[in-house]
């Protein structure tokens, strides 16, 4: 079985702020640091310092080339990556607070160059049973759906930045959905704290595919057809939060294709994700295994 990530590759500026910017205010940055970053990229890197060894599919300019470099340094294969002549790499501006909490304002770029040509491309690489993670923030989503559902791929999605994209796609052709409480609520209609409502809605919406729905402070739960399963979380301090529910995505499907039980993976999971809120950034807040062992021996 392989393992491909088909997502965006960013460069990642954060400024350190004491509060988000309001309308029309001026606030100095106590720093202001670089990363690599994209959903695509912190996913795969979480997969593999989880064990696994992936593949990652997608475009970059030639202003980030040093984001192959982090990726191999990370055993990570980059072979599916265009380095595009005439555009820049995505872009994340990212506002964190004192509080660890961010806001994000993204640039698609290069990401957003995705053709069918390169999609099919790419596919032909991989076949029924292999894995395929997406996210929301390329070109063709529907696209890439289509054409690996009809090759009898796993589909894990991720539906994040929501937006009509996702709303135009058939999840059916998904076997996961990962998602957030908001997400949730935008994907149904349900407004609601209720994390139990939310799954019921959920499971009308897409009653065949499996569901892994974090609940920030509350923990996260999977839920399919039979069961549902609770996780909470393990208590760090917040220092950054850009990069956990990559991390936490990561680190689940890792685990499950291993052939983990949920309630392993969910665990998992959430050790990852609890250590990556703890350090600066996306991809570099990204813990490994032993980091993982060693941290939650020392706490216990």
């Amino acid at each position: 079985m392989k393992v491909l990530v088909y997502g965006s590759l960013n460069i990642d500026y954060i400024c350190r702020l004491d509060h988000v910017v309001r309308k029309g205010e001026t606030i100095r940055s106590d720093s202001v640091r670089m990363f690599g970053g994209g959903k695509g990229l912190n996913q795969s890197i979480a997969l593999s310092r989880a064990g696994l060894s992936p593949f990652l599919a997608g475009n970059i300019g030639k202003d980030g080339l040093f984001l192959l470099d982090m990726l191999k340094e990370n055993q990570v294969d980059t072979g599916c990556i265009n380095v595009l002549a005439d555009e820049r790499t995505g872009s994340a501006f990212i506002q964190n607070d004192k509080d660890g909490d961010n806001c994000i304002i993204l640039y698609g770029g290069a990401n957003q160059s995705v053709t069918k040509e390169q999609v099919n491309r790419v596919l032909a690489g991989f076949g029924r049973g292999d894995y395929l993670i997406l996210q929301n923030e390329i070109s063709l989503l529907d696209y890439i759906l289509e054409q690996a559902a009809e090759k009898g791929m796993v589909i894990f999605l991720n539906p994040s930045p929501m937006n009509e994209s996702i709303r135009k796609l058939d999840l059916q052709k998904t076997d996961w959905i990962i998602l957030n409480e908001l997400e949730a609520e935008q994907i149904t209609g349900t407004e609601t704290e209720d994390a139990e409502k939310l799954i019921r809605a959920l499971r009308v919406k897409v009653p065949h595919v499996k569901i892994v729905l974090t609940l920030g402070s509350r923990g996260s739960c999977y839920a399919d057809e039979a069961a549902i399963i609770w996780q909470d979380i393990y208590q760090t301090e917040a220092v950054d939060t850009v990069g956990a529910g990559d991390t936490f995505e990561g680190f689940f499907i890792a685990s499950v294709a291993r052939g983990s039980s949920v309630k392993e993976a969910l665990s998992l999971a959430s050790k990852a994700s609890a250590i990556a809120v703890s350090r600066p950034g996306a991809a570099p807040s990204i813990p490994s295994m032993d980091e993982i062992t060693d941290f939650f021996r020392a706490e216990s």
